[in-house]
């Protein structure tokens, strides 16, 4: 076995519930506890890290967060790296950290990210207050800082990923020609089969049972937020959890007395970005760099995608993993299993680390399953930036591969189209929409991106805009352009 072929040792995961004032944590405090989990795990000591890379935080923000962990383990590393925003950045920072040590550069790196919403929440509620440090105080970090929303997106006020990925769902329903319904009972059986699993994952932060039926209706405890998403269809954020992997070269493994069967084989992985705004993409309801980064990873690693055993596409709503299936040639509606923990929308999504999970997910599976492939995908922004990786528990005959795809992306780079600005009177092609809603369950917005003359744009509906119909390929006539965002009735 070639010393130097990158190796999973170790794996750990936490999930904290603050039902109680000793139990309120910060990041840190869980990165710490998973990591400790991940040394046992392996039989290894902090001291033998060389590099702590830390994944992005949004719910605290710290000085020095990889440094912090490293002195809260005992380790000295020689580096200690900060990720920029992104749910891409785990699964990228893996493919990085086998690179580097393919190439003798490293030799034990800690990858590790947590959340802890609940406990800031929890802490409010107990009349508690915690320092979660100054937002103005931001370490250094490494990864693409381009901010997920353009122009267009910016000026009509969308940025949450609740107001923005319901537009890529009704253009992907269009796309497939299903009705309203169809398409609801497709979404309700494909997010079943996520909950499922949930239902059965110890560390899932909502794994009670619901059906197909349960998920898509709206209901006070299951309300609408951005059609045609119920609650129950989202991302759940406000969660305590963390997770941490460690990778050595297998030289290093040998000499720190890994057991073999702990060890699991990154086989190959890549990454690459869609066109980057939402509002100026050719095809809202495909992903080219998905498919460009899968393709490249599964040729690399000398499989194909019906020789994958387990798979966990990223699901921080439908229509990512809908897409993922989509661009890998796989089923999304729930009839084959593509998730290994029970997905963002009932697992939990603790921030740009969720990926860290499903990893350390498929490691076990594979340990049990040694012959077995995984592939786990992860994304960042809106269906934006892509990371790709497969897995097995037998070595790779040829060593990790990265595959160099510059030229695949520069191609969908130069796809993004033009912005343009509506004329009053003018009427416009809707080519994604949505009706977004208030706490009360009432329409408060309705926006679409829209082809113009002059190139895409987005306009509001009306809020009143009907959701048992399509309205994409519907026009739509300009009457309002004097505020900041062109207003729009149906014709």
């Amino acid at each position: 076995m070639d010393p130097r072929l990158p190796v999973i040792i170790g794996t750990g995961q936490v999930t904290n519930r603050p039902k109680s004032e000793t139990r309120l944590r910060a990041p840190v405090t869980l990165m710490a506890e998973a990591t400790e989990l991940a040394l046992s795990d392996a039989g290894v000591v902090a001291a033998s890290i060389d590099s702590v890379q830390v994944v992005n935080t949004i719910s605290w923000t710290y000085a020095d967060p990889a440094g912090e962990l490293a002195e809260a383990i005992g380790a000295s590393p020689a580096e200690s790296i900060y990720t920029t925003v992104g749910g891409n950045t785990p699964q990228w920072l893996v493919n990085r950290a086998c690179e580097m040590i393919s190439k003798g550069e490293r030799e034990l790196v800690l990858i590790s990210g947590a959340e802890s919403f609940a406990s800031a929440t929890a802490a409010r509620s107990m009349g508690r207050k915690l320092d979660r440090g100054n937002r103005g105080e931001q370490p250094q970090a490494i990864g693409d800082d381009r901010p997920g929303a353009g122009p267009a997106e910016m000026q009509s006020g969308l940025i949450a990923p609740a107001q923005i990925y319901p537009l890529i769902e009704n253009a992907y329903r269009a796309s497939k020609g299903r009705s309203v319904a169809e398409h609801q009972a497709v979404l309700g059986s494909l997010c079943e089969s996520f909950n499922r699993v949930a239902a059965e994952n110890p560390l899932s932060w909502l794994p009670e049972r619901h059906t197909a039926e349960e998920i898509v209706t709206p209901t006070p405890l299951n309300r609408m937020i951005g059609f045609p998403y119920t609650k129950w269809m989202n991302s759940i954020m406000k969660v305590d959890q963390g997770a941490s992997l460690l990778i050595a070269s297998a030289e290093k493994a040998e000499e720190l007395g890994v057991e073999r069967d702990k060890w699991v084989f990154p086989q190959a992985g890549t990454e690459c970005n869609d066109p980057w705004f939402v509002s100026q993409r050719p095809d809202l309801a495909e992903s080219p760099a998905i498919r460009a980064a899968g393709t490249a990873s599964l040729e690399a690693a000398g499989v194909g995608i019906d020789d994958i055993e387990f798979i966990d596409l990223y699901s921080c709503f439908p229509c990512a993993v809908e897409l993922g299936a989509d661009a890998l040639g796989l089923p999304a509606d729930g009839s084959r299993q593509l998730t290994v923990t029970g997905g963002l929308m009932y697992f939990g999504g603790p921030g740009n680390n969720y990926a860290t999970h499903s990893i350390a997910t498929m490691v076990g599976l594979l340990r049990e399953s040694p012959e077995s492939y995984g592939l786990c995908t992860a994304l960042g922004w809106y269906v934006t930036k892509h990371a790709v990786g497969v897995y097995s528990g037998t070595p790779p005959a040829e060593g990790f591969k990265r595959p160099d795809i510059s030229a695949r992306q520069a191609e969908i780079d130069s796809s993004e189209l033009s912005l343009g600005q509506p004329e009053s009177g003018e009427t416009v092609e809707i080519v994604a929409y949505t009706v977004l809603y208030d706490r009360e369950g009432k329409p408060m917005s309705a926006p679409a991106v829209v082809e113009c003359k002059t190139g895409r744009a987005i306009v509001h509906l009306p809020d009143d805009s009907p959701t048992d119909e399509e309205l994409v390929g519907r026009n739509a006539r300009i009457h309002d352009v004097d505020g900041q965002v062109p207003k729009a009735e149906l014709v």
